[in-house]
């Protein structure tokens, strides 16, 4: 899929997406909209889930680089 670099750079994004989404969450929540708020947090987790899907291959393969 993605070299190892890019994988690094791939969770960064994703993790940057989660904060974006948690922070637009709090706003709709604290404006009342907890519907809006609920799907914006659901969002963040889905963002933060491949952010660490990613992470871990990302070190997976570099410990494989580091062993062979």
């Amino acid at each position: 899929m993605f070299g190892m670099h890019l994988l690094h750079r791939e969770a960064a994004k994703q993790h940057e997406l989660a904060a974006q989404s948690h922070r637009t969450a709090a706003e709709h929540d604290g404006k009342g909209d907890s519907e809006t708020g609920k799907w914006h947090e659901q969002r963040a987790l889905e963002y933060a889930n491949r952010a660490h899907e990613l992470a871990e291959e990302a070190h997976n393969k570099s410990g494989r680089i580091g062993s062979l």
